[in-house]
């Protein structure tokens, strides 16, 4: 069985947005009870992430450590037409994930107590993004 469909995900500028919830929503509607579901980020400065969602001070430290080895105003970086903040997000993208897997059973997503998925958002400016997220199982 396979289930597919596209969320759009608001971001609200850079950071770590999560968005289980709506995965969940999406893994219980597809009736898979043994699978895998795959999310794919259909941009080039954004990305996806699993990371703890208890303490928001893990991701703050996470996005920092990104921000101090890829910084904004690069003087070796050509790739500047749509501001300081472009460039650095496609490498950010690159260093980082478009896509995760995570195990289906019982009919739940099969993530540890403190995990959430999250979309990374490297661009300063709010931006929808899309997401491709396939269930598939029996």
């Amino acid at each position: 069985m396979v289930h597919q469909t596209t969320l759009t995900l608001p971001a609200h500028g850079a950071g770590l947005h999560e968005f289980t919830e709506r995965l969940a929503e999406i893994v219980a509607r597809s009736r898979v009870r043994t699978g895998l579901v795959h999310v794919f980020c259909l941009h080039t400065s954004a990305s996806l992430v699993i990371m703890e969602n208890a303490d928001p001070s893990a991701r703050r430290d996470l996005e920092a450590w990104l921000n101090r080895h890829v910084p904004e105003d690069d003087p070796h970086f050509t790739h500047t037409l749509e501001g300081p903040d472009d460039m650095p997000s496609h490498i950010k993208m690159a260093l980082t994930r478009t896509s995760e897997t995570i195990p289906v059973a019982e009919g739940r997503l099969a993530l540890g107590a403190w995990q959430g998925v999250f979309l990374w958002e490297h661009r300063r400016a709010p931006h929808p993004r899309r997401v491709i997220v396939t269930v598939t199982g029996e």
